[in-house]
């Protein structure tokens, strides 16, 4: 049933295609930023739920 409405929306296959240019690199930024973090930073950030 959810499959013909899908069918039925012009350049549906596209919206999958834009999520993922949109969200891999989010995803590869981040990655970066936590491997490239100072371990000071990595401390203090630990310790904050529990101040």
């Amino acid at each position: 049933m959810l499959s013909q409405y899908l069918e039925a929306i012009e350049g549906v296959a596209t919206y999958p295609i834009i999520s993922l240019l949109v969200f891999v690199p989010f995803f590869v930024g981040v990655v970066i930023y936590v491997l490239r973090m100072k371990k000071e930073d990595e401390d203090r950030m630990s310790k904050l739920p529990l101040n």
